[in-house]
């Protein structure tokens, strides 16, 4: 088992194709983490593809979530804080449909890569089959030879059911 979970350690640990899933509590470092992967990926000069979520902060309040494709870094706000709506997928984000939708077409559109990034597979992936199912498919594809998807806590046995290979890492 590995001491060091940094993206470079796990880069150099890797049996190719490999999935790491990144989870961890809100806060953990799970999207750091991602940019750190992505940062050492570009470095080293690797193919780096698929999407990282990150935060969108008024002081200490998380009040967004920003899309961010990879290669190409563009950006689109995902989702809008809002007040928590009891029996909702997400309880307290809205989510931008059309940009959902983006993020998948992302997904579906990918190559062979180094490394592919999904952050996140979440409540809406794995629980209500909407979002960014291409990330499946592209997972399924193996054309990577490292893929690292966040997922959070309490999803992350439903997630290795269907990929039993991957190594999970809790930050």
């Amino acid at each position: 088992m590995l001491t060091d979970n940094s993206p470079q350690a796990i880069w150099r640990e890797r049996r190719s194709p490999q999935i790491v899933v990144i989870t961890g509590e809100s806060g953990a470092g799970k999207t750091t983490w991602c940019g750190q992967m992505r940062a050492f990926a570009e470095r080293e000069a690797l193919r780096v593809a698929g999407l990282i979520s990150y935060g969108v902060f008024d002081g200490d309040r998380k009040v967004a979530i920003a899309l961010c494709a990879l290669p190409s870094g563009e950006q689109r706000i995902l989702a809008t804080r809002r007040e928590y709506v009891v029996g909702a997928a997400t309880p307290c984000w809205q989510f931008d449909e059309s940009v959902l939708a983006w993020g998948d077409s992302q997904l579906a559109a990918l190559g062979a890569c180094d490394v592919l990034i999904v952050d996140e597979l979440g409540p809406l992936e794995l629980l209500h089959g909407r979002g960014w199912q291409s990330a499946f498919a592209a997972l399924e594809a193996a054309r990577y030879q490292l893929a690292c998807v966040v997922v959070r806590p309490a999803l992350v046995e439903r997630f290795t059911a269907r990929f039993s290979a991957a190594q999970v890492i809790a930050l």
